[in-house]
């Protein structure tokens, strides 16, 4: 039925001279000004003018390249990106060239939105139509409550606690994380509204019920983007941390996920800006480590691709948020003005 697996991110600049080009195509037709990306190319700069999120998909392959021929799964794997090289268009014509004809595609998101799920099969949809005789590509199921996404979070979540003050665990909070969305998109997300915030909401009470059930957690946001005017979803995470200074709390655990590796936004926005707040405010900060190649989570990539191979084998899940394989053409519409995210 498949013949091949392609992993769908999002790409990012890997050197200086990529980084304006990078972040152009990110906002095209978005109208950010020039001095706004001039501001966040700073960000890449600060890196050396490399986001990490290329490297962590060339590993996520590599891992599962291995995991796929322990488990005699004869799936060639390919990558392609949405805004920089190995563009999508280029990897399904390099796909279509090398014979295949029907693939499963991963997409580095586990939820429900525009900006996290509907686009990328745009950006599907996109690449096939610019290669005559691309193949079929169908994307795997929503992962969000998948036992291997959880339990990194989990593990993640406890070696960060223990980097804390135990004396001070009556007054640390976990602080949860996902990308900002504008508040339009999130209304119209999944069938009914409101997915994206649902399953985030799910797996953080998920991986706060295993990993520190006698702790208090919240569900913040951030790197938000776009017109000050347009409403985001909020708080924002640092402005959440001083909410919770002045409550009482002394210690912070904050756990991204929203996030399968750590992309800028990772990097930048929590291990720098957020735990300068954290500095400036007085409370200890440990952030969490994302799921990455975590064996666990590179075996559930194997068990979602099996789960379409042989529609009888079992789909695994720790919540109660439905998943489906297939999304209905008007699932999550694109809201406007969309978020101009980076990688």
């Amino acid at each position: 039925m498949y013949d091949a697996f392609v992993l769908v991110s999002f790409g990012g600049p890997e050197g200086p001279e990529d980084v304006l080009p990078f972040l152009r195509n990110v906002t095209r037709g978005r109208g950010i000004p020039e001095e706004r990306l001039a501001e966040v190319a700073e960000h890449y700069r600060h890196f050396g003018g490399v986001s990490p999120i290329n490297a962590q998909c060339r590993e996520l392959l590599a891992a599962l390249r291995v995991e796929f021929a322990q488990a005699g799964l004869d799936l060639p794997s390919y990558w392609g990106n949405r805004n920089w090289a190995p563009y999508l268009a280029d990897t399904v014509r390099r796909m279509r060239d090398d014979g295949v004809r029907r693939a499963l595609a991963f997409v580095t998101s586990p939820y429900g939105s525009y900006s996290s799920c509907r686009q990328y099969l745009d950006d599907i949809a996109r690449a096939r139509a610019e290669v005559e005789g691309a193949p079929e590509i169908d994307k795997i199921r929503h992962y969000h409550d998948h036992p291997g996404h959880i339990a990194p979070h989990v593990d993640a979540v406890r070696a960060a606690l223990a980097t804390l003050p135990p004396q001070r665990r009556s007054t640390t909070r976990l602080v949860f994380t996902a990308h900002s969305i504008p508040s339009a998109m999130a209304a119209t997300a999944g069938p009914t509204g409101g997915r994206y915030e649902a399953q985030l909401r799910e797996v953080g009470a998920l991986v706060a019920a295993r990993a520190a059930p006698d702790i208090p957690w919240d569900l913040v946001w951030q790197s938000r983007s776009g017109p000050p005017q347009v409403p985001w979803l909020e708080p924002d995470v640092s402005d959440h941390l001083a909410t919770l200074a002045e409550a009482g709390t002394t210690s912070v655990v904050v756990s991204p996920i929203g996030f399968i590796s750590d992309h800028l936004e990772v990097v930048w926005d929590l291990d720098t800006e957020a735990a300068r707040t954290a500095r400036r405010l007085g409370l200890d900060f440990a952030r969490a480590a994302t799921a990455g190649t975590d064996p666990r989570f590179v075996a559930m990539i194997r068990e979602l691709v099996t789960e379409r191979l042989d529609p009888g084998s079992p789909r695994p899940a720790l919540g109660t948020i439905p998943t489906w394989d297939f999304c209905d053409p008007g699932c999550c519409p694109a809201a406007r003005p969309r978020p101009a995210t980076t990688g």
